[in-house]
């Protein structure tokens, strides 16, 4: 599996001393606040472990992200095989970070790593970026990243219960020309 780098973070697979800090981040209502609840514990502890299997099977997948300075995790990063349930298919990039690792740059940064990785190891011809319509941060970190939407995409995600969280939008970067640099 590998471990992934950028200036200023290690994108890499999942310990145990994750599961604190992914557990306080997943209870957050401000970093869930696009998701339909906050998660338990058990919840978090789950879905890290399903994170480390799928990037041990697959050797790529939702990485855990920390401050290479401080070693202190973040939060998460990577790509995944779109949910069937979509209405399209794909690979997703996608994070998510702890409140405190907000507006440092730290996700467009790790997000570039896991472009360049989709592109130039797993030779993706597109990666796609999938959010609420209404997670402005979000949607800003796929606009610096280069990814484009086309209204025409927007969809209302079948995963989800009725209301304001449903309706979401997609965001592509093409392989061929993109202006992303890797790690």
């Amino acid at each position: 599996m590998p471990e992934l780098r950028t200036d200023r973070l290690v994108l890499r697979g999942w310990r145990e001393s994750d599961l604190d800090p992914w557990a306080a981040m997943n209870a957050d209502p401000q970093v869930r606040e696009y998701f339909p609840d906050v998660l338990t514990r058990e919840q978090s502890e789950a879905s890290a472990v399903r994170f480390q299997t799928e990037l041990e099977r697959r050797g790529w997948g939702w990485w855990a992200v920390e401050v290479e300075e401080t070693g202190q995790f973040i939060g998460f990063t990577g790509l995944d095989p779109v949910n069937e349930d979509m209405p399209f298919t794909g690979v997703e990039a996608g994070w998510r970070l702890a409140r405190p690792a907000w507006g440092h740059g730290y996700a467009t940064e790790a997000a570039r790593a896991v472009l360049a990785y989709g592109f130039e190891h797993l030779a993706l011809s597109e990666i796609l970026a999938i959010t609420a319509a209404g997670n402005l941060r979000s949607r800003a970190v796929m606009h610096r990243l280069g990814m484009t939407r086309d209204p025409c995409d927007d969809f209302d995600d079948p995963t989800l219960p009725e209301g304001p969280l449903r309706r979401s939008v997609v965001y592509r970067l093409l392989a061929e020309g993109r202006q992303v640099t890797g790690a």
